[in-house]
This record gives C-alpha cells, sequence and structure tokens, in this order.
C-alpha cells in the first residue's frame, strides 16, 4: 500500500498544476471502467453520444440517471489533470485508480473551462458540463484523507482538481497523444 501525501505535501504541487496547458494540451491516458472495481487502459477509444466512452459502465448504468432510468449524459465523460492524478496517486500507475476516462494536461479549471465550453480531441467534440466532480470516500479510500480534502477545498473546487464532465457533441475516435484544445463559440 503506498504511502498517501499530507495536505502540505499536496499543497506544495499547487504551482505544478497550475502551469497545466490553458488552450492546446495532451490526452496522457484513456481509462474505461467495465464492472464496477475494474478498470482497463487503453491506447484509443471511440466516443459517442449514445455510448459515452465505449466499454465504460456508463452507459450501463451509472450513478445520476434520467427519469426514464437511462444514464444522464452530463456525466458521460470524466476528465481528469494528469498533473493533479499524478501528484496524489504518487505513481502512474495507480492513476486509474481515480476512475476517471480522460487524463488530460490541460487546464481544467472553472476559469479556463465553465461548463458550456467545447473541447476538441482527436475527431471528438465534448463539452463542459455543469455538474461538480467532487471526491468521495472510494477517493479518500485509494488516495488519502487529506487528498479528499485537496480535491474538495475551496481552491481544488475551483482549480477542479478533482476534474470535470463532459457529454459528447461528436463522436468519433480518442488516441493517447492526441492534443485537447478549447475550441471558441461560433
Amino acid at each position: 500500500m503506498p504511502e498517501h501525501l499530507t495536505l502540505e505535501q499536496l499543497h506544495s504541487g499547487l504551482p505544478h498544476i497550475q502551469q497545466s496547458p490553458r488552450d492546446e494540451g495532451v490526452l496522457k491516458a484513456i481509462v474505461i471502467r467495465p464492472k464496477t472495481d475494474e478498470r482497463s487502459q487503453l491506447a484509443y477509444c471511440e466516443l459517442s453520444l449514445e455510448g459515452g466512452v465505449h466499454g465504460d459502465n456508463w452507459a450501463l448504468g451509472c450513478w445520476k440517471s434520467l427519469p426514464d432510468g437511462s444514464p444522464h449524459p452530463d456525466v458521460q465523460i470524466a476528465i481528469t489533470n494528469s498533473r493533479a492524478i499524478d501528484l496524489i496517486a504518487g505513481d502512474s500507475g495507480r492513476w486509474a485508480l481515480a476512475g476517471d476516462n480522460l487524463y488530460v494536461d490541460f487546464d481544467l479549471s472553472e476559469e479556463n473551462l465553465p461548463a458550456g465550453q467545447q473541447l476538441a480531441i482527436g475527431e471528438v467534440v465534448l463539452e463542459v458540463t455543469e455538474i461538480p466532480h467532487n471526491g468521495c470516500r472510494k477517493f479518500s479510500d485509494r488516495f488519502g484523507g487529506d487528498a479528499l480534502k485537496f480535491v474538495n477545498s475551496s481552491v481544488g473546487k475551483e482549480l477542479h482538481l478533482r476534474g470535470i464532465y463532459a457529454r459528447v457533441v461528436k463522436s468519433g475516435i480518442v488516441r493517447v497523444g492526441d492534443e485537447i484544445r478549447k475550441l471558441t463559440a461560433t
């Protein structure tokens, strides 16, 4: 079991996270959750309006659903900052434990990516949604109580250190190494 960082150690890593690219970054990892507590890392993956991240259990039913029972599209894709999870996890081999789908070297802060902002990754276009992505008991169990306090703090929420949710606007394929960039409103 790896040693978890203290709140002080986590805060000392903020400057590196805050240097994440604001307009163009890189997709560093893709993870699907075929079943609860299962993780698979992929080199590429299809994302669609109907299926979210193909192979992920979102489409089979998730924690947030529509009145008809179908999975809520505003939580289709979970995106996290690779610098933040690298600090919190301590090793890239533990990133997938966070349970996010796309791990990006990109500024996910509220200031940089407000709800409604569209992003292009590979062939895909995503739109940031309003639903907050907060740390939970499982996150605390995997990365420590101080990591949970860190991501759920006022600074953590402003920078979206736990990540963001997005919905698919244009389906296609994403690959590790693809550029992620903000799209301007038309």
